[in-house]
């Protein structure tokens, strides 16, 4: 993506809590180097992926995903992109390692090309996955809420219970790309949403222990999932319809059904809810 004047640049919710949480004020993309302090900044017991300048890992050799699993090192170049992809795996480290070891088991099995089905899902969760956190405690009403978001009752969920969104339910982005794309937003922003279970409390943790519980969830429903083997678990979000996340949550905004689609008639139920208690 072109680099983008401070000016210009969003002021969503999401890019400012990220940004916030890495303590990072200029807000410009970072070297590999710098991606390295951050890591270590963020957590004092760092074991790794270290960041390389994409230049020096041998892509012309081993597919990019191998690479990562066998060298314990993530090719990254200055721009968004990288830089938010970097961010991720700082966040939410176990995750990232178990979507990057899903990768490996499908190519070690299929070979890279092409895609499986399977590694697709896993692709597009890891460029334009939104994480939807659910205290244990909340359980009841949290299903009936992503019962309706599932369903395409965008309405209920996002208007009529738009005081839920950060009390019952916390929406955190892992998705990349949408990072990337929310520095200059647009209508049809769309995210996969995959819901997991956090502890009682979570509501008031700091941003940090919430990107730690967050991955902790996540890999455990991502392994429980089988790495998204079903093709019907994944459910889309219009982002920019999450309470608070856009500037512009007017009633027409919500009326927009070329973003706010209603269900297709025979679209199948998620096998992803309703979420209990293991």
């Amino acid at each position: 993506m072109s680099s983008h004047p401070d000016s210009a640049r969003s002021s969503s919710l999401p890019l400012d809590t990220l940004f916030s949480t890495f303590r990072m004020a200029g807000r410009n993309p970072l070297s590999a180097p710098q991606l390295n302090d951050y890591a270590r900044l963020m957590d004092e017991g760092w074991a790794g992926p270290d960041f390389i300048d994409d230049d020096q890992a041998d892509l012309a050799k081993r597919y990019y995903e191998v690479f990562i699993a066998e060298e314990n090192q993530v090719p990254t170049r200055t721009n968004w992109h990288d830089t938010f992809n970097a961010m991720m795996w700082i966040a939410f480290p176990r995750s990232k390692k178990l979507i990057n070891t899903l990768h490996c088991e499908e190519i070690a099995q299929f070979g890279i090309h092409p895609r499986t089905p399977k590694r697709n899902r896993i692709t597009h969760f890891d460029e334009c996955g939104l994480v939807i956190a659910l205290p244990q405690d909340k359980l009841e009403k949290g299903n009936q809420l992503l019962e309706r978001l599932a369903n395409h009752q965008w309405q209920e969920c996002l208007v009529d219970n738009q005081h839920e969104w950060g009390n019952t339910l916390f929406p955190v982005i892992i998705g990349h790309a949408l990072y990337e794309m929310l520095l200059d937003p647009f209508i049809g922003l769309t995210a996969k949403w995959l819901a997991v279970i956090v502890p009682a409390g979570f509501e008031k943790m700091d941003e940090k222990t919430r990107y730690k519980m967050i991955d902790v969830a996540l890999s455990e429903r991502l392994t429980k999932l089988d790495g998204l083997a079903a093709k019907n678990t994944l459910k889309p979000i219009p982002l920019l319809g999450i309470p608070g996340w856009y500037s512009e949550q007017t009633e027409a905004f919500y009326a927009d059904t070329g973003y706010f689609r209603p269900l297709a008639p025979n679209a199948p139920a998620t096998v992803q809810l309703p979420l209990r208690r293991t």
